[in-house]
């Protein structure tokens, strides 16, 4: 069947419901619920942040997880790839496509030595929306449902941090869950584009370093030791 051109919101209605039905029941933390909360914060975000593009916006946020590198073995590209194969089908504009696979291409965070600028404004919404679901309790429990999903410990004292230096050293990386802290989470809230994200940013930031400091108490048995 030929669909016939669609409105913007039309459109993202019909994007909303294809990464529904796709990312349901997804284990990892990159499910539904995530690009859900991703997708609302980019949206209130967006109005109010005067030039920015709401269906630019929305697309791109939807559609941010749509092929993550981090399941299709390394594939930087697949997520623009299976974004423009979607678009297509929907026959979004090839502006709109061009658009939406730049904010894919550029979202992810590549290791604290890699720069990871938005190319547009859109972009930077998008990015923010997904920084701030990766803090917090919400990013806590994200971070572990990621570890166990590829079977990492939860903890390793003799695995160190790495401040991966190249995007391949980054993808690369197989340590400990809490080591994703240092290497990448507590870090995000200073590489936040809007202030209004680094509004939000500040709470679960501190919630996080709360979080930090009491498993590695806990660990070592030092709450223990104090009661």
């Amino acid at each position: 069947m030929t669909l016939t051109p669609t409105t913007p919101a039309a459109l993202v209605d019909r994007t909303a419901a294809y990464i529904r039905q796709k990312f349901l029941h997804e284990g990892s933390g990159h499910d539904w619920e995530h690009i859900r909360r991703v997708w609302q914060v980019a949206r209130g975000l967006a109005q109010h942040t005067p030039g920015a593009d709401l269906l630019i916006t929305e697309l791109g946020a939807l559609l941010h997880d749509v092929a993550d590198w981090k399941f299709h073995g390394g594939d930087e590209e697949a997520g623009p790839r299976a974004a423009r194969q979607w678009l297509q089908s929907q026959q979004a504009p090839e502006e709109v496509i061009l658009r939406v696979e730049a904010i894919i291409r550029e979202i992810s965070f590549k290791g604290l030595g890699v720069a990871t600028p938005m190319s547009s404004v859109e972009g930077e919404l998008v990015q923010d929306a997904d920084r701030l679901d990766a803090i917090g309790a919400i990013g806590v429990a994200r971070a572990f449902a990621y570890g166990g999903h590829k079977d990492r410990p939860l903890h390793d004292p003799t695995v160190s941090p790495v401040e991966h230096a190249t995007f391949e050293s980054y993808k690369q990386n197989t340590a400990p869950t809490i080591n994703h802290f240092y290497e990448k989470l507590l870090h995000l809230r200073e590489r936040l584009n809007t202030p209004a994200a680094r509004r939000v940013a500040e709470e679960r930031h501190a919630f996080m370093e709360q979080f930090v400091a009491q498993f590695l108490r806990e660990w070592e048995g030092q709450d223990l030791a104090q009661s």
